[in-house]
């Protein structure tokens, strides 16, 4: 049966609402709990980008869900080695309830330190260098490494959980599906996408999880929901490899530019309708994923829970 956990957006929400939302969540009957992991939002009006680490740390103190990032990029602004730590400690401190959602990256985020960024197949190289230097972290025990992208020298883990993290990847192309299939835990991605789940387990994934995630947008002014999706996320909408490629959130802006309200509309459920949420949700249900985490867009958090706590959850299943 496919369960369902929150997205916690860290591009719209501060620390401290972060919180306050994966609280809300838990009362609601959400299982679980996605947060993403930036350095810049996609555009100034969603205007945060808090250290998704120390964020971990505090929901560890005020929930009891699972925790996962979706994702981490472990390539180029932070190293394999130094993720793998954070990845650690954050299990540590979760008793074990915690995941770790890794991809390519996009250049957003991970230019920033002048760093040249690479084509996709050598980002997927790399992913698979760093997947492979983690896990060796993730025994506890002393390793070097020297590959073609990544050194490691005399490191070890000494705060490590009982068991290795779960290291799930995401995948947005063909190639890079079969990639996580190789080298992931579970696979990542943000469509009701069928087919590439079943790259995934041909690639190697077998049974193991699949999880999606889904942004809506609740409010009693389906009109008014649609222009607050259209001004914080019509960067969703943006074709092709734009999402990987544009360096800065004013780039994503002018992007944007060329993304009206009418399509936002047509691809993001807004209002409140209950049975079009329901079948938004259903979609990802119907597509065969373990997991599917809903992220409300804009301020109205709390009519949201109550929304899906009282007329979307119970028709799905939770």
């Amino acid at each position: 049966m496919t369960e369902f956990g929150y997205f916690l957006s860290c591009e719209e929400h501060g620390p401290a609402e972060l919180v306050e939302q994966a609280r809300m969540a838990e009362q609601a009957g959400f299982t679980s709990l996605w947060i993403s992991d930036h350095y810049h939002p996609w555009n100034d009006n969603q205007g945060q980008s808090p250290f998704v680490w120390s964020v971990i740390g505090a929901l560890s103190q005020a929930v009891s869900l699972p925790v996962q990032t979706a994702v981490t990029c472990p390539l180029i602004r932070t190293h394999p080695a130094v993720v793998a730590q954070a990845a650690a400690t954050s299990a540590v401190q979760l008793d074990g309830r915690f995941r770790l959602g890794i991809g390519s990256g996009e250049a957003l985020n991970e230019h920033i330190l002048g760093d040249a960024w690479p084509e996709a197949d050598v980002r997927l190289e790399m992913l698979e260098e760093a997947v492979h230097v983690m896990r060796e972290l993730f025994t506890g025990k002393q390793i070097s490494h020297r590959g073609k992208h990544y050194t490691v020298e005399n490191a070890r883990l000494y705060t490590v959980p009982d068991e290795p993290v779960p290291i799930d990847v995401s995948a947005f192309g063909p190639h890079a599906a079969e990639v996580a299939g190789r080298i992931g835990d579970g696979f990542i991605t943000m469509a009701p996408d069928a087919p590439a789940i079943e790259r995934f387990r041909r690639g190697g994934g077998g049974t193991k999880p699949v999880s999606a995630g889904l942004k809506v947008c609740w409010g009693t002014d389906k009109d008014e929901a649609v222009r607050t999706a259209h001004r914080l996320w019509a960067n969703e909408q943006l074709p092709g490899e734009l999402a990987q490629l544009l360096p800065t959130p004013r780039h994503f802006e002018q992007a944007s530019e060329l993304v009206g309200p009418d399509r936002v509309e047509a691809n993001v459920t807004c209002g409140d309708d209950p049975d079009t949420h329901v079948e938004a949700v259903k979609e990802y249900v119907d597509a065969g994923f373990d997991t599917v985490y809903v992220n409300q867009i804009g301020p109205d958090q709390q009519g949201f829970f109550d929304f899906y706590r009282t007329k979307v959850l119970p028709r799905i299943g939770n």
